[in-house]
């Protein structure tokens, strides 16, 4: 019987400490907590209902927080613990993100045994000032000596995390951390836009007026320069954010966009197993009781609401969806549904519609958030 592909996330709630603009799930531990963290997450892996019976693994991403910030050995433990519950497919893409100043002895050597081959390096700014600002606990060259070290180990599938439209910044001062990053040249580059989120330190700035926000001229200014000096050094575009060189598109992340079958392990983890969507618990204390035992969500999307997923996800990305694919899922003619909003958007200039395939402009791009909101009912 042929397995099903699967995605695995793994989240590791631990940081040194909150950054300014972070509302993810994450907080310090001391050592003592990180391992009974392990013990819970072993036991949500081992207790889950899908096997490697039904399914073949094609992905695994660990994030957080910080999963460089715990001691190597309890992330090599989740893998044995994840390779003992399923079948790894023999090119299984599996990433790690890591913090520049939190790299433990023999981390490297330690992810690369346990089959780790993707490094995701949150970098954030080649400005230290800027690094400072955004809570940061690395420097510039912390994060130029993490880089060096991966790849002294032997990585060759390097990602960087940049931040675009920090407060202060200016498009040519983040030209010099994007020029900076280049000349390194890992094969995957994101870049993020700060989003200013409820019940960070960033926030609470902002609403006493004391955040110097770039203006959206600045922005859409920076945008542009990102797009187009990335294309000239051979990194193409391939999500909203994401870049890669040729054949270093993120894997993983394709399936959430795709709305492939993904499982994930954590307190505030998501998954989705064909249409059924559900979320582990956020809150920490809930979860270390019952790992993986309580949900925020649970349901399963109706037609439609699946309908509306393919299309405002998958016109995250360059490719954009296929009308093939859309009657293959739902035996509805793609135009059948969303043929008004389709044609007004093309008509709009935001749309390209070539042979059976259907994607944003560079300018759709740009808009995407409020593009993707009419496919909504």
């Amino acid at each position: 019987m042929k397995k099903s592909p699967l995605s695995i996330y793994v989240h590791i709630p631990f940081c040194v400490k909150k950054c300014s603009y972070c509302d993810f799930l994450s907080f310090a531990g001391t050592e003592e907590e990180m391992e009974h963290y392990l013990t819970a997450v072993l036991r949500e892996i081992e207790e889950a209902e899908e096997s490697g019976l039904q399914y073949e693994v094609q992905t695994v991403y660990i994030g957080g927080g910080t999963p460089s910030r715990v001691p190597p050995h309890l992330i090599a433990e989740i893998m044995d613990s994840l390779r003992k519950k399923y079948t790894f497919a023999e090119n299984a893409e599996i990433s790690m993100e890591m913090n520049p100043g939190t790299l433990k002895r023999d981390a490297l050597r330690i992810y690369r045994e346990c089959g780790i081959n993707r490094l995701s390096i949150g970098c954030q700014s080649l400005n230290d000032e800027e690094l400072r600002l955004l809570g940061r606990i690395h420097t510039v060259e912390d994060f130029k000596k993490t880089y060096h070290e991966v790849r002294e180990a032997g990585f060759k599938n390097v990602s960087v995390d940049l931040m675009s439209s920090i407060p202060g910044q200016s498009a040519e001062k983040f030209r010099s951390s994007l020029e900076g990053i280049l000349a390194l040249k890992p094969e995957h580059i994101s870049v993020y836009s700060l989003i200013v989120e409820p019940g960070t330190l960033f926030y609470s700035k902002y609403e006493k007026g004391e955040l110097d926000l770039p203006s959206e001229e600045s922005v859409t200014e920076t945008d542009r320069m990102v797009r187009d000096l990335l294309s000239e050094r051979g990194y193409k575009r391939y999500e909203i954010s994401n870049y890669a060189r040729d054949g270093y598109e993120c894997r993983h992340n394709l399936v959430y966009w795709n709305r492939g079958d993904y499982r994930g392990f954590g307190p505030g983890a998501a998954s989705l197993i064909g249409d059924h969507r559900f979320t582990n618990i956020r809150s920490y204390a809930s979860y270390m009781e019952h790992p993986g035992k309580t949900r925020e969500d649970d349901f399963v999307l109706s037609v439609r609401d699946a309908m509306e997923e393919f299309m405002f996800l998958g016109l995250r990305t360059c490719e954009g969806v296929s009308a093939t694919d859309f009657y293959r899922n739902f035996g509805q003619d793609i135009t059948e549904v969303f043929g008004k909003i389709l044609e007004k958007q093309e008509r709009d200039g935001y749309l390209i519609h070539k042979g059976e395939r259907y994607s944003y402009t560079d300018e759709g791009l740009e808009v995407s958030n409020i593009l993707m909101s009419e496919y909504l009912e």
